[in-house]
């Protein structure tokens, strides 16, 4: 999952939100010198990412793209996934989602000390540009797909990618409601755990 299902499955809690966030960044056990609910969202983010890549559904997304894009193809799903989660935000939350992300946005200016170097040297772009409500439209995934590509010195082509996400809509977008809602439950449960 990327960004938006990250903070989402996150429960209500700013530092688990902040920590399942910033996790991507944080390599081992790294991540024990940060408050004990950042903590806890690093280990969630984990938990969230093992049970992502293992899931049959997941894969069933991944094999349309893995010839083209190999393995950038769970990467690209990732995106595809919270364009749907975005799109559909109504169905998972009662709260709209720009106000979701003002909180969330607002709640990282608020606790810069504990950001790691990456999250505040990406933060003012990603609020700049607001990217997790952009991901509500084809449009704004291309952008960010393009982006993510200049990061790989277009190696990963995945600045294509939104022709894959037009050209197989509704399989992806059915297949991320059946997955999410196994997510849903799974990450309940995990959050009890920590």
């Amino acid at each position: 999952m990327n960004f938006l299902a990250h903070i989402y499955l996150s429960g209500d809690n700013d530092l688990i939100k902040i920590g399942n966030f910033m996790a991507d960044g944080i390599r081992g056990k790294h991540f024990e010198s940060y408050p004990t609910d950042v903590q806890k969202g690093i280990i969630l983010h984990r938990a969230i990412d093992t049970f992502t890549d293992a899931h049959p559904i997941f894969r069933q997304s991944t094999k349309k793209l893995h010839e083209k894009y190999h393995h950038y193809a769970g990467v690209i799903v990732d995106v595809f996934y919270d364009h749907f989660l975005a799109k559909n935000w109504n169905t998972y939350s009662d709260e709209k989602l720009e106000e979701f992300v003002a909180r969330f946005y607002q709640s990282l200016q608020d606790n810069t000390a504990i950001l790691s170097e990456r999250t505040k040297g990406m933060m003012p772009y990603m609020i700049e540009h607001n990217w997790l409500v952009s991901y509500q439209t084809v449009e704004g995934i291309n952008r960010i797909l393009t982006q993510m590509d200049h990061r790989t010195k277009n190696e990963s082509k995945m600045r294509f990618a939104a022709n894959e996400l037009s050209e197989f809509y509704s399989e992806f977008e059915t297949e991320f409601s059946e997955f999410f809602k196994e997510l849903i439950l799974f990450s309940n449960d995990k959050i009890m755990t920590l």
